[in-house]
């Protein structure tokens, strides 16, 4: 890092500090200023928010590693504005009616407490074990591969990384609340774009441009069906991602995730009215387009000069090329003084606005969910106050965490993604029949939230088991190969279709919902004011917007096929 470096990244400091202080500076007096930002965020600020809360360390190591080692595999679930555009235009009016601060209360809303509870439990144990540990843990890999330190001060450098990182963001997250984490992005976002920007140009320049990135790659074949790192739909008989697999496994955990998960959904709850909650989730759709590009295209172009030299990319303690060093090592080489500073700073940007969201939600979930419920005459500055000290526990846990999250190493990215492929269809399929269908009860959406945990637990379980036990010939069982040998993909969509029926059969063997108890939460229940309202919340321009987002992805679809 060369002086110039240092300056940049001063620079960059000095704004996030001065909008922090501007931010802590306003009045937060109840729980709809800290968790919300007082409900009045911009299309602009909840857009970016959206965006730069999804990009994290995950994004920098995992998918350019992913780039770097399968090409084109994961781009299914990269390329899902379209998913947001469902948020928006499908969800949002839902939400914003119910006059809720989270998924949980929502559910409870439309079904009962219990479901409430389940949800909001499952959330923050599944933030704490992967979002918060894991974005944390990538983070000091990320910096300790940047800044080429291995100790400092006789510390291993990346524990000086990981843990600094979450104390600084969890600082101005305890004090700023949503306000820090929305303002923040603002500044955050395009310095992300425009420091990944730099890292693909110069990466093409250097590599010989996208003709020879395409050329080298599609001579790899990635499986005996003739498939290369190039072809985004494979073969249905590929082993890890068959094309009908990863269409529907991909568009099940993106619905999850960008339509009920209170990590993004927060982000739209914020906004000042519906049409700004629109709006943002055009916008960052919009943005979700750009990741592809910027970071999983990346590591094609780091395996390509790998392939050109022999010797770009670092190799593991085996001996085998090190595709997870794929981002972190183009900063590394390519760039020049100055430039790298501010790849740092678009790095710092993405750690921690990914981070802060994180802790925001956790505390969001345990002060509104847990804490309000039993004791619901707690004043608003307590609120504040508990959601602050909840924001202290999910990080001192986060960290304590790490240890357990560097013993998977390399197998990080799939571990994420085999987690969220067993959490999201049971919650899914709550909000699915909750939203679309009249008749679903309460038992109904509970028991399709208890089936996907039941189910995902089994699944997770097997894979522990049966990937670690010495499996004799002729042990062969029905459960080994529901639960183990049915492609991860494939065990997804079923699973999402059997919480379906099992919400269904439920529901139609218990006594239907009072028609005023989801009226405005579910489709053909809305008032002659609410379908107005709705209406006068989007215009010509959201139309056009939204049928160009569609056009792009298709045609992405189309070049990589």
């Amino acid at each position: 890092m060369a002086p110039l470096d240092w300056i940049v990244i001063a620079l960059f400091a000095a704004a996030l500090v001065g909008i922090i202080v501007w931010v802590m500076r306003q009045k937060q007096n109840n729980a709809a200023d800290y968790f919300l930002g007082g409900k009045d965020a911009t299309w602009i600020a909840i857009g970016a928010s959206i965006f730069a809360s999804n990009i994290g360390s995950e994004h920098l190591i995992g998918l350019a590693g992913s780039g770097a080692s399968s090409g084109m595999a994961m781009a299914h679930w990269e390329i899902q504005g379209w998913m947001i555009l469902i948020l928006g235009w499908v969800f949002v009016p839902f939400y914003s009616r119910s006059m809720v601060y989270t998924m949980p209360e929502f559910l409870e809303k439309r079904f009962n407490p219990q479901s409430r509870t389940i949800l909001a439990t499952i959330s923050l144990i599944s933030y704490v074990l992967t979002k918060v540990a894991v974005t944390v843990y990538a983070g000091g890999l990320v910096f300790q591969q940047v800044f080429g330190i291995d100790r400092l001060w006789g510390i291993d450098f990346f524990w000086i990384a990981a843990v600094g990182l979450v104390l600084i963001t969890a600082l101005y997250t305890v004090f700023g609340g949503m306000k820090s984490v929305l303002y923040t992005s603002v500044l955050q976002t395009p310095i992300l774009l425009l420091g990944s920007l730099i890292i693909l140009v110069l990466g093409l320049r250097e590599l010989g441009g996208w003709d020879e990135m395409m050329r080298i790659c599609s001579a790899v074949k990635v499986n005996e069906y003739g498939d290369t790192m190039t072809n985004l739909i494979r073969s249905n008989s590929d082993a890890q991602y068959p094309w009908l697999g990863a269409l529907v496994g991909s568009a099940v955990i993106g619905f999850w995730y960008w339509c009920t998960d209170q990590f993004i959904v927060q982000r739209v709850l914020s906004g000042k009215n519906e049409r700004e909650a629109r709006r943002g989730t055009i916008f960052g759709a919009y943005l979700k387009l750009l990741p592809v590009f910027l970071f999983l295209i990346p590591g094609m172009i780091a395996f390509a000069l790998h392939q050109q030299s022999g010797d770009f990319l670092p190799l593991t303690a085996a001996g085998s090329v090190n595709s997870d060093a794929a981002f972190p090592t183009l900063v590394a080489k390519l760039l020049p003084a100055g430039v790298k500073g501010l790849i740092v700073c678009g790095i710092l940007a993405a750690l921690m606005s990914s981070l802060a969201s994180l802790f925001n939600s956790s505390a969001a979930l345990f002060t509104i969910d847990f804490y309000q419920r039993f004791r619901p005459n707690t004043p608003p500055q307590r609120l504040v106050r508990i959601g602050q000290a909840a924001t202290v526990v999910i990080v001192v846990l986060g960290i304590l965490w790490i240890p357990v999250m560097r013993s998977v190493g390399d197998v990080l990215y799939l571990y994420l993604q085999d987690v969220q492929s067993v959490l999201a269809p049971g919650i899914a399929a709550a909000f699915l029949i909750g939203i679309l269908w009249k008749r679903a009860t309460a038992q109904g959406g509970m028991w399709a939230l208890i089936s996907g945990l039941v189910i995902g637990l089994c699944r997770l379980g097997a894979k522990v088991y049966y990937s670690n036990a010495d499996v004799l010939p002729g042990s062969e069982n029905v459960f080994k190969y529901l639960f183990f040998d049915v492609n991860w993909l494939f065990f997804c969509g079923w699973m999402l279709v059997f919480c379906l029926a099992v919400g269904v059969a439920v529901s139609l063997c218990t006594r239907a919902p009072e028609p005023e108890k989801i009226r405005g939460l579910v489709f053909g229940t809305s008032t002659a004011e609410q379908r107005a309202a709705t209406r006068a919340s989007w215009n010509r321009w959201d139309v056009v917007h939204t049928c160009i987002i569609l056009a792009i992805t298709a045609a992405f679809y189309y070049y990589f096929w």
